[in-house]
């Protein structure tokens, strides 16, 4: 991929598409550096990695009155942990995407008289931030079970997981509810099909996150969906990564 210029970042949180209200976000991804000078070590300082931390910064333009809208989702998130999904372009299927789960540590909103609305706010990555792509796109509305697009991410290796991040943006229906579960398969057909990981059941606006522990030898993974109730209707946003 050449150099690109961000104007089309997309930006999932727990169960808001954060996308048309932010124009920035940085994720951040360190190992502290652990000093390990011996009187061997010929006069050069010597270091090795440590713990590794992550973090989100976004700030955009704020909105309110919604439960998908800015303001309404970071006061019911505040203090609280869940999915994160960063698209540096696009979230169509196959999309480069960053996915962590990270708590909601503060948020700033208001400015001068004048300005346009602004917020901004952080969050601290808890556990693994993986690179994966996207395995099921925000647009698509899916009203009964199916499956999504083949992803050759890889086989996982002992010590490593498939890690996983669902974001609910909308519900509609008569108790409507979505069940996603993760499957891999040794070929693209998916011909013989196992189940990973399975999520909670989502019955409205919500996120969540899980991994499946290696090895698995399999290379190719997807998501597949089962949906229930009285004329039922989901949005949904799904990523897959490696780590």
């Amino acid at each position: 991929m050449t150099s690109q210029v961000l104007t089309d970042v997309r930006l999932f949180v727990v169960g808001a598409d954060l996308t048309s209200t932010s124009n920035k976000v940085e994720l951040t991804s360190e190992a502290e550096e652990k000093d390990r000078t011996t009187y061997g070590s010929g006069g050069w300082k010597q270091v090795q990695g440590g713990l590794r931390t992550s973090k989100v910064t976004a700030e955009g333009l704020w909105e309110a009155g919604d439960p998908g809208l800015v303001d309404d989702a970071t006061w019911a998130q505040l203090g609280g942990t869940g999915p994160w999904t960063v698209c540096p372009h696009l979230a169509t299927v196959g999309s480069l995407a960053y996915l962590t789960q990270a708590l909601r540590t503060d948020y700033t909103l208001g400015g001068a008289v004048g300005d346009l609305a602004p917020w901004s706010g952080n969050a601290s990555g808890t556990g693994v931030t993986a690179r994966g792509q996207i395995a099921h796109p925000p647009g698509t509305a899916r009203t009964s079970n199916g499956a999504g697009t083949a992803l050759q991410l890889g086989a996982v290796p002992d010590g490593r997981s498939l890690y996983a991040a669902l974001h609910v943006l909308s519900a509609a229906g008569t108790t409507p509810s979505l069940t996603v579960r993760i499957e891999s398969d040794d070929n693209a057909d998916f011909t013989t099909a196992t189940t990973r990981a399975t999520f909670n059941a989502a019955t409205g606006l919500g996120g969540q996150a899980l991994a499946s522990a290696g090895p698995v030898t399999d290379d190719w993974w997807r998501v597949a969906w089962t949906v229930a109730g009285t004329t039922p209707s989901f949005t949904f946003v799904a990523a897959l990564g490696l780590a």
